[in-house]
């Protein structure tokens, strides 16, 4: 079953509750009493490792998404090489 986050907009207490996805949302606030509860969104607690299905069928061109390996960083452009599809600029 989800863990859900609520806060009361009435006195800003946060709680927890684990429920079924069929239970309807909390309401009231167990600190002052008011229906002011209110569900919050928040990430996931979890994260797919290792070498399973989420791995490797949607990866293209054999990556992959290993916790602990360095991200692959861009190629640097060299400043001082001219493109090809620069012409120089004419004077007036």
């Amino acid at each position: 079953m989800p863990i859900y986050e609520y806060r009361c907009e009435a006195c800003g207490h946060e709680l927890e509750s684990i429920q079924r996805m069929s239970d309807a949302p909390l309401l009231e606030c167990p600190v002052c009493g008011k229906p002011a509860l209110k569900k919050q969104i928040s990430a996931a607690g979890f994260r797919l490792a290792g070498g399973g299905w989420y791995e490797t069928d949607f990866k293209k061109d054999n990556k992959r998404n290993i916790a602990g390996e360095p991200a692959a960083k861009p190629a640097a452009k060299s400043s001082d090489t001219k493109s090809s599809d620069t012409k120089p600029v004419a004077s007036a």
